[in-house]
């Protein structure tokens, strides 16, 4: 049973069908075993994909406030190898940045082969806070979800593994993580009046997200809903989605690693009789 909800074609996705509280019958203590065996197999599997320096990994990370992408790159990613894990984050856009494409500030974050790279928030921030917030004309970025899929596109065919993994939180649990941190004071340097404001554009963005979810997701880019009210869960179902997604290349790295190494071997072997 995979625990996050991958969406490969264009359809019709309501997130009203998706209960964020569900944990798929998996107990915690069983999550907590499962999430060290998944913690192993991709430390190894990211040495690999470093190692063949043949593909590269894209993770898109997209949520309400307070669904969890920091903690997912805290307890999923922090145990990799940060000298080919990266992450990028995209805040409003700088005078610089807008006298552009919405586009070109992404592409410049893109990871290079042998690289894992996660997404803060990325470019669907312009197909949904540009359209909750009327930041641009509807024919504005109604015409980006192309540009998306296209560029999308791009990044695959150039051997980009793509994996963009939506949060889905419910609004008494996201009320409940904003209270709490207002009781905390190592977590009062995440407040912000914002995060209340745009609660009361719940619905808004709602529909955005179910339309990017509608539009952009692709057999070579897929979008999967994460019901993340439980942590937990949340960290085990994006994990256990990453495994699955690198784990098929494991063998072709291993081939291409074993061959590698026989032609260096057969180098360093001339090298000694050459007596030098």
């Amino acid at each position: 049973m995979s625990y996050a909800h991958r969406i490969e074609d264009k359809g019709q996705i309501n997130l009203k069908d998706f209960d964020p509280k569900s944990h798929g019958s998996l107990r915690r203590e069983e999550a907590t075993e499962k999430m060290a065996r998944l913690t192993e197999e991709l430390v190894e599997l990211q040495e690999l994909l470093y190692a063949a320096n043949q593909r590269s990994v894209l993770v898109v990370l997209q949520g309400r406030d307070t669904s969890g992408k920091d903690g997912v790159i805290r307890h999923v990613f922090g145990p990799l190898n940060s000298q080919s894990c990266e992450v990028a984050s995209f805040k409003v856009p700088t005078a610089k940045e807008l006298s552009h494409d919405f586009l070109w500030r992404i592409h410049t974050e893109t990871p290079a082969t042998g690289q894992i790279k996660i997404f803060n928030r990325s470019h669907y921030e312009d197909v949904l806070v540009a359209r909750v917030h009327n930041l641009v004309p509807s024919e504005v970025w109604q015409r980006r979800y192309d540009h998306i899929n296209n560029f999308e596109r791009l990044l695959a065919d150039s051997g980009t593994i793509i994996l963009k993994f939506y949060l889905h939180i419910s609004r008494e649990e996201q009320e409940e993580r904003l209270r709490k941190r207002e009781q905390d004071a190592t977590k009062f340097w995440k407040l912000s009046v914002g995060d209340w404001r745009e609660r009361e554009r719940w619905d808004a963005y709602t529909a955005a997200y179910e339309d990017v979810l509608n539009q952009c997701s692709a057999p070579n880019a897929p979008w999967f809903v994460v019901l993340a009210d439980r942590k937990w869960f949340r960290d085990v179902a994006i994990a256990e989605a990453m495994a699955d997604a690198l784990r098929p290349h494991k063998e072709d790295w291993l081939r291409q690693l074993e061959e590698t190494g026989k032609r260096e071997l057969a180098a360093i072997e001339e090298f000694r009789k050459s007596g030098k």
